[in-house]
């Protein structure tokens, strides 16, 4: 364990103690150079004034290199978006696109400009929605691929234009973009971020053209029109396009995160329905989660998501796990330990299938598949012993199939999984008790080698636990005694004590069903 944290976190920091990293070229980059080098000459085509051979090539080279650079960037910073050609293609696509689209409004707002004739045209330019590409890849992405993208298309765009005030531009504009949808989980946020980019906009053709010194004519005055236009249509374009991208690439964004959170998804309301106590146990995986990931700095959105979704596989049989049981009778009474255990572990399988039939995102999918890693199921490997057969049972046969988590939001769910199901069993749940409940269960996960493969480091276990007692305290917090009731088992049904002799005892008898204060308080 200690081994994996170590190059985790040598992994995180060796960017910084090998600087020539970053421009070193392996196996894997040569199998993707030719994405790269098709994106760079479809982007010098869309810069290109005229048909020039010289011009092109050199088009060509600046735009691979920005590419190449902007690849590496990704490698080294986030790998896992562009492990796969899918996402490597989708960036291209967007840079390719938003050069497109620039190219294609310049076009249709200089002819604009001159059909009206008394609009100067040199500001058609201000109206092209470069931003649209940067809110794009910040929402399908992250913030700092939006940045690296941003730093491309402004270079490029300058290049095409001969204009370096308008990189300037370009570039404020889409960085404006890119954080106006940091933890968007609204598509009507989409609207406040083109109003966003529609205020930056203006504001920095106002200090380019003050700075050139020509900020009252009316050239200016176009340029900020065409500069709020441009801004209106940021919106009007992510708004039409993120759906497609979203379902032709298969990618995930906090906002259709966030529609996964609705019970009446078809998974959530069967779960609810077949499976109440795992429903429970879910929420309150969830609340655990969500603390944890904002503390070592996850997404807590995809954090709760997947805390709902990690048992879904449980409605197949939901009464042979113990949240579902309602009788002092186990089902597991009747069956071997080993056969137990085989039901136990199906619950991983069987969620996983029903995660795909309903086509749940690819990173919950994972988290379902993960939550156990390769834990042993103590309780049967522990009754299996004990049945005294000469051959002792194997770990192996006890344990879940795996991976082991491979993100640190999968090994905070393994966590948190663990540690409410444990706090069930506890009689008196003190804050001392609950903490030394967290510690055991996380330290135990640690030494058993669950968390070697995923980035969590010393640091984020001990914020984990903090988070975890935290909130574990809150949910078992103590209630004074109701007064005049007894609600123990014996006392439930037998007559309040009077609190005060000299009051009326109008109402003395109390019905099996109990009175509304009765069935408040246990609740």
């Amino acid at each position: 364990m200690k081994n994996g944290i170590i190059k985790s976190e040598v992994k995180r920091g060796l960017w910084r103690s090998k600087p020539k990293v970053l421009l070193r070229i392996g196996k894997q980059d040569i199998l993707k150079l030719p994405i790269l080098l098709i994106a760079g000459f479809i982007s010098a085509l869309s810069i290109q004034e005229r048909l020039d051979i010289e011009q092109l090539l050199g088009g060509f080279l600046i735009a691979s290199v920005l590419l190449f650079i902007l690849y590496k960037d990704i490698m080294r910073y986030k790998p896992a978006y562009i492990k796969n050609y899918n996402m490597l293609l989708l960036l291209c696509l967007m840079l390719v696109f938003t050069l497109s689209i620039g190219r294609l409004f310049s076009y249709l707002l200089y002819s604009l400009s001159k059909g009206i004739g008394f609009i100067p045209i040199e500001g058609a330019v201000f109206g092209m929605p470069l931003p649209a590409g940067a809110m794009l890849v910040a929402l399908l992405f992250d913030f700092h691929t939006a940045i690296t993208f941003s730093f491309t298309v402004s270079i490029l765009t300058g290049l095409w234009l001969h204009d370096a005030s308008y990189t300037i531009y370009a570039f404020v504009g889409s960085l404006t973009a890119a954080f106006s949808v940091i933890r968007c989980k609204k598509r009507s946020a989409l609207l406040w971020g083109g109003f966003s980019v529609l205020a930056v906009n203006v504001f920095t053709v106002i200090i380019l053209f003050l700075f050139e010194g020509s900020l009252f004519t009316t050239k200016a005055l176009s340029s900020m029109t065409f500069a709020a236009f441009a801004g209106i249509s940021v919106s009007a374009i992510v708004f039409m396009l993120l759906p497609i991208i979203e379902y032709a690439f298969n990618v995930t964004t906090d906002i259709s995160l966030l529609e996964l959170l609705d019970l009446n998804q078809p998974v959530m309301r069967n779960l609810t329905i077949t499976a109440p106590g795992t429903y429970h146990h879910s929420v309150i995986v969830g609340n655990l989660v969500e603390s944890a990931a904002e503390a070592v700095g996850v997404n807590p959105l995809l954090a709760r998501v997947s805390s709902y979704y990690h048992d879904i596989g449980k409605v197949k049989m939901p009464d042979y796990f113990v949240e579902n049981q309602s009788g002092p009778v186990s089902k597991h009474d009747r069956l071997t330990p080993h056969m137990s255990s085989m039901i136990i572990v199906n619950h991983v399988k069987e969620g996983v299938e029903i995660a795909r039939q309903h086509k749940l995102p690819q990173p919950i999918i994972d988290i379902i598949q993960q939550h156990h890693g390769a834990s042993l199921m103590t309780y049967f490997y522990q009754k299996a012993k004990e049945e005294g057969t000469d051959v002792l049972p194997s770990e192996e046969d006890y344990r879940y199939p795996g991976p082991k988590p491979q993100t640190r939001v999968a090994a905070l769910v393994m966590m948190a999984d663990a540690v409410e199901a444990a706090s069930r069993v506890l009689t008196d749940p003190t804050p001392s008790r609950i903490a030394s409940l967290v510690d055991r269960i996380i330290n135990h996960i640690f030494l058993d080698g669950q968390l070697n493969e995923c980035e969590l480091t010393l640091k984020d276990i001990q914020e984990v636990k903090k988070c975890f007692t935290y909130i574990l305290t809150g949910i078992f917090h103590k209630r004074i005694d109701y007064p005049g009731f007894d609600f123990t088992d014996e006392g439930l049904y037998k007559e309040p004590a009077k609190v005060n002799k000299g009051k009326s005892t109008e109402n003395k008898k109390v019905s099996k069903e109990g009175t509304p204060s009765t069935r408040a308080a246990q609740s």
